[in-house]
């Protein structure tokens, strides 16, 4: 049966601090999901967000790969482990940490690239990804890595290496032509738009994954 539940504060910090107590190695471990690397590897680096960012694998990645990011969350502990991390990984200086609460929170200024992986706030998954489009400079990047809405996607379940290990509510999950369909073709120029089925260590049933990037027109 499936678990119903808002994707609050609350909810995020018992994720966060369950995750470290049944695989306390996790949130140390974890990569970036394979997708950031294939679709901004070729970017010039510059400012960089990740929405959502968890324990921040794809945060550090960026910050490795010569970006300066912003990272914001909305679980203080993962945040701390985050930083940590990037401590760790030589890039502290590259990375802003920010507590926030996305469905709220407004940046001070644009991005050359947005980018979330799986993020889930407390308000419509569409909403939320035409939202952070908006943070998006001029000849930047967007870049939505989601959980497929689809018949088969919701009997398997959903998960993540950031996952919260059950299926999430039906606004948490999207169709990739919703996702296009809230890009117009006026402001944006879709690069990438694809439905994605991986397969991850330890999980028997394969993933389904939306993937897009667009960039945002001058």
């Amino acid at each position: 049966m499936t678990e119903q539940h808002e994707f609050d504060k609350d909810y995020w910090e018992r994720h966060w601090h369950q995750t470290h107590h049944d695989r306390p190695g996790a949130m140390s471990t974890s990569p970036a999901h394979p997708y950031l690397a294939r679709e901004t590897g070729a970017l010039v680096p510059g400012s960089a967000l990740d929405a959502g960012c968890g324990a921040g694998a794809e945060a550090i990645w960026l910050a490795t790969h010569g970006w300066q990011v912003t990272a914001v969350d909305i679980a203080p502990v993962a945040l701390a482990r985050a930083a940590e991390r990037a401590t760790d990984s030589g890039v502290s200086e590259r990375v802003r940490w920010v507590e926030a609460d996305l469905t709220a929170w407004v940046p001070e200024t644009r991005f050359d690239l947005v980018t979330t992986h799986y993020a889930h706030p407390a308000m419509p998954q569409l909403g939320f990804y035409q939202r952070i489009a908006g943070w998006v400079a001029p000849g930047g990047t967007l870049l939505i890595v989601g959980h497929l809405h689809s018949n088969e996607a919701t009997g398997q379940g959903h998960g993540h290496a950031h996952g919260h290990g059950h299926h999430p509510p039906d606004e948490a999950s999207v169709t990739l032509a919703d996702i296009t369909a809230g890009l117009d073709n006026a402001s944006w120029e879709i690069v990438t738009a694809e439905e994605q089925r991986r397969t991850m260590p330890g999980r028997e049933a394969p993933l389904s994954d939306v993937v897009v990037r667009a960039t945002r027109r001058p």
